[in-house]
């Protein structure tokens, strides 16, 4: 191609990228994707599958069968095999026999490494026996295998089946895979005479060809959940947390399934199953009496699921069992079964099971669950120094700024515009010198140009994805002409790491972190604006079977090069917009490139709480929408409901006004401060969360129903949610709302956080909500504040805590702080503070939760107790005695909160004179 016409094409496809919405015609529905089209044509009549399971055994501790179709039609048998682990999980998996050798396979399926960690092998459940019974006046016999205390694992023989069962409900199916006979395996195997134009071996899409050299290999089948009323997970799409049919009796037709493949969606629509950034093959199931399930399936390829209405099998003329159910219909491109199961029972269990699968969420930095402020882009560092200098004049504190693709030299990663930004080093530590931060954008796309040491690097060494042909995968993105590392490969990943040393990336500083965008990866210029499908990385694996995982290496990657950055002890912040099973371990990700409307305000909270549901309780959605201009109003309100997401930033796009928080009047600005200052006080609390999702993978934002799980009137609520099990926040998603309607769960009362008035528990309230999203303290809880507000984060480390205690209908509360240096590894070692406060007889209590430890690490610190607020206490003490100072202190009347709106005043126990880290008592006289 001519130097001019490469210019005008690359201009082209980077002009559309910034005025461009979300097009439906750009992305495959189902009936353009062929297995997906074959799939659900099945799926119409169940009762299809003709496997049965043959020589079950015991094989290094797991139950082992070969699976054989009744018909000649079998390229070549498949293998079972049922894994048991510690705390109920079930694994099963199914792939080709690949000893097998007539005819022998073209390659073997792709199984993606590194998500399942190694801790959890190890409790694995080795079997001893196996039993087979004729369950349920069957004429086929079942083989049974002990799970846990209380369910049993069945592998019935004819027809095919699995399904946990509950031993307790009287043998009663948890969750099934097959009980609808939909299971379908399509074989490798090597193309025929006359197939070369069939759509079996080759597929177009808008001008793409995807030459598909081993032909069809998805895999597809029904999983049910039994005694469910809803399912809930699969992330990522803009939709409601509850899924909603796709097929069946009253269902609208032609809707899609849900689409688990990531791709860069501008402008993604709200309401729609459409799958965008990241995907996470993780459904949850939840019933009235508070029981959960889980199913998860380990698969890189594209993926879609049909979550199937009542009724959807009436005309299949087969009897099938009456027991209740959900069910839903799972395909994929490619991979082989690996599947785990999860019996729960409560949906905290669920969440606590699936990340003992694929990791805790890694531990935070302080820094980074306070406000950062971006946009695309800063212009230079005499912006960033004004941006910096005005959040210090209106008072407002933040942590973090970003600097979007323009600081760079043309785009390059590890470069800076030497105009633009001369003295990147010198800009950082003037932000650090307050206790703040920088991040900047590294992309996954490498800029193809042979003065670029990087691409020059990772050419010679043969780095880059190949395309179908085996040469480097040529594609366009931000810089133009681009290519994109092969990041499966360990050593790729390795020597990616490197450049993030501040020899390599010039110009960095410790006060540097990372932001991965793009990492779909995003192509401009190639089928579905992604990788084309046939594409070649390491060992030969086609790019359809890792597509959904390519992100989550480069997510990886980035992640250990900066904790080698560090040597090992500083915490990595890594921003990532792609995600899959195990990004929790390494960073945050974000909702990705959303609008500034109302909709997308609410479905924001979905969003994010399904997010959490599936491991990953370190993400938010861009304050203010990234495209578009939200007038003051939604701006605002989306500031008081973005302080209560677990990442909180600002974002806009390049073509948007500048929206930094002084722009829209002085009673905006007083109501944005007000939002962020709530945040700042509660960080305390958000910190001793996010050492929760560290420990026990519990999401930090949650949906009522994890705390309420036998509330129905929470199922279908997923505009309020839980931050932790303490306080509950309710959205405002419509213009001009001066009222709000909550639904407060429960029995006990519920505490506004700004005027400490009680309300009941079990009711919908009509609430004033002119100035504030409606937030409450639950009765029974306590959580700690820092009260004096800073210019960041940093700058609070000293200050002292308020306790603010809601004591329910017994008079009593308790709730916990954690406490370490907020940045690096030493916790590990035991240097941390963990205290649990415990209210009751008018007495409270500190108690040290740490374990002795006897490593050198120790962490301490001098921060007192300001403050004790005591909500639903009736006034009547003036004194409080200390012990063991033998010290008494005055109780008095005050304020619940030091700005804003006041409500009544609180009892308060002012300068106990406690420190933070101590054993003490303080009773009411």
């Amino acid at each position: 191609m001519k130097p001019l016409n490469s210019l005008l094409l690359s201009l082209l496809f980077l002009s559309s990228q910034t005025v461009l919405s979300f097009k439906r015609d750009e992305f495959r529905n189902c009936n353009q994707t062929p297995f997906c089209k074959r799939a659900r044509s099945r799926s119409r009549s169940p009762g299809g599958c003709t496997l049965t399971p043959h020589n079950i055994a015991i094989s290094n501790g797991d139950l082992t069968a070969t699976l054989l179709s009744k018909h000649e039609d079998q390229v070549r048998p498949l293998i079972l095999s049922l894994s048991v682990y510690h705390d109920g999980i079930l694994r099963l998996k199914i792939d080709e026999d690949y000893d097998h050798s007539d005819p022998p396979a073209s390659k073997r399926r792709f199984q993606v490494p590194d998500v399942i960690i190694p801790e959890f092998e190890s409790n694995k459940l080795w079997l001893q026996r196996l039993s087979t019974e004729t369950l349920n006046d069957e004429s086929s016999p079942s083989t049974v295998v002990y799970l846990s205390e209380g369910y049993d694992a069945v592998l019935r023989h004819d027809p095919f089946e699995i399904y946990v069962r509950d031993k307790q409900s009287g043998n009663q199916k948890l969750i099934s895979l097959n009980s609808h006979q939909l299971f379908d395996f399509e074989q490798l195997r090597v193309k025929k005479e006359g197939e070369e134009d069939s759509e079996t071996w080759e597929e177009r899409f808008r001008g793409h060809t995807d030459t598909r050299p081993y032909g069809p290999q998805s895999i597809s089948f029904d999983v049910s959940f039994y005694n469910a009323e809803f399912v809930s997970g699969i992330p990522e799409r803009a939709t409601s947390l509850a899924l909603k049919p796709t097929r069946g009796p009253g269902v609208e037709k032609g809707l899609e399934p849900y689409r688990l493949f990531n791709l860069d969606v501008f402008e993604y629509l709200s309401e729609s199953p459409f799958g965008l950034y990241g995907s996470i093959p993780l459904m949850i199931s939840h019933g009235k009496e508070g029981r959960s399930a889980g199913f998860f399936w380990l698969n890189a390829a594209e993926m879609q699921i049909d979550v199937l209405g009542d009724g959807w099998d009436a005309e299949s003329g087969i009897e099938w069992v009456k027991q209740k159910s959900i069910d839903t219909f799972w395909m994929s491109e490619a991979g082989i079964v690996d599947a785990f199961f999860f019996v729960g029972p409560g949906p905290k269990d669920i969440v606590r099971q699936y990340t003992s699968v694929t990791g805790r969420a890694s531990m935070r930095q302080m820094f980074s669950i306070a406000y950062h402020q971006s946009r695309w882009n800063y212009r230079d560092e005499e912006d960033v120094e004004n941006v910096d200098a005005k959040f210090d004049e209106h008072d407002i504190p933040y942590d973090v700024l970003w600097l979007d693709i323009d600081h760079t030299d043309g785009r390059r990663y590890f470069t800076w515009d030497s105009v633009l930004f001369p003295h990147p080093e010198e800009m950082q530590k003037k932000l650090a010198a307050k206790g703040r931060h920088m991040v900047t954008i590294v992309d996954p796309h490498i800029k193809r140009d042979n003065s670029f040491r990087l691409h020059k690097e990772a050419t010679e060494k043969g780095y880059y994805v190949k395309d179908a042909s085996g040469k480097d995968f040529d594609g366009w993105c931000w810089p133009g002409s681009s290519s994109y590392l092969d990041m499966v490969n360990p050593e790729i990943r390795s020597w990616w790491g490197d450049k993030f040393s501040y020899k390599n990336y010039v110009g960095s500083t410790p006060s540097l972190y990372i932001w991965n965008d793009m990492n779909e990866p995003s192509v401009f210029n190639g089928p579905e604006v992604s990788m084309p499908r046939d594409a070649l990385h390491l060992g030969g694996i086609e790019h359809r079977e890792l597509h959904n995982s390519y992100g989550y290496y480069f997510h990886m990657a980035t992640s250990n090069g900066l904790l080698k950055r560090g040597g090992g002890n500083d915490r990595p912040f890594v921003l990532s917009r792609a995600f899959f099973p195990g990004s929790q371990r390494y960073g945050s990700v974000w909702t990705g490139d959303n609008t500034a409307d109302w909709d997308h305000l609410r479905v924001s909270v979905p969003m994010i709480l399904t997010l959490g549901l599936t491991g990953i309780s370190f993400s938010g959605a861009d304050v203010g929408g990234y495209f578009g201009n939200p007038g003051p109003e939604l701006l605002v309100r989306w500031y008081q409901l973005g302080a209560f997401y677990p990442f909180f930033r600002g974002h806009a796009h390049q073509d948007t006004k500048r929206r930094e928080p002084w722009l829209f009047g002085e009673k905006n600005k007083r109501l944005i401060r007000e939002a962020i200052h709530v945040r700042y006080m509660l960080l305390p609390y958000f910190y001793t969360l996010f050492r929760e999702a560290n420990t026990t993978g519990l999401p930090v934002m949650r949906p009522l129903w994890m705390e309420f799980p036998s509330d129905e009137a929470t199922f279908s609520n997923d505009e309020a949610f839980m931050v932790g099990s303490s306080l509950l926040v309710q959205g405002i998603y419509t213009e001009g709302a001066k009222y709000a309607s909550v639904y407060l769960p429960g029995k006990e009362l519920w505490y506004d956080i700004r005027t400490g008035d009680a309300y009941k528990g079990g009711k919908t309230h009509k609430l004033e909500a002119a100035e504030s999203v409606p937030a409450f303290q639950r009765a029974g809880t306590i959580i700690p504040r820092k009260d004096r507000l800073r210019r960041s984060s940093t700058q609070m480390v000293n200050d002292p805590y308020t306790l603010v205690i809601a004591v329910n209908s017994s008079q009593a509360a308790e709730g916990e702080l954690y406490m370490d240096d907020g940045k690096s590894f030493e916790f590990l070692q035991g240097a941390y503070i963990h205290r649990r406060f415990v209210f009751a007889n008018g007495k409270l209590t500190s108690i040290n939760l740490a374990p002795s430890s006897s490593s050198k690490s120790q962490f301490s610190s001098k921060s007192m107790i300001e403050r004790i607020i005591l909500l639903g206490y009736a006034p009547g003490p003036k004194n409080a005695q200390i012990e063991p100072a033998n010290q008494k202190v005055e109780v008095e009347l005050g304020q619940l909160m030091l700005e804003g709106r006041h409500g009544s005043s609180v009892v308060t126990i002012r300068k106990p004179a406690v420190q933070v880290s101590d054993d003490w008592t303080i009773r009411l006289l």
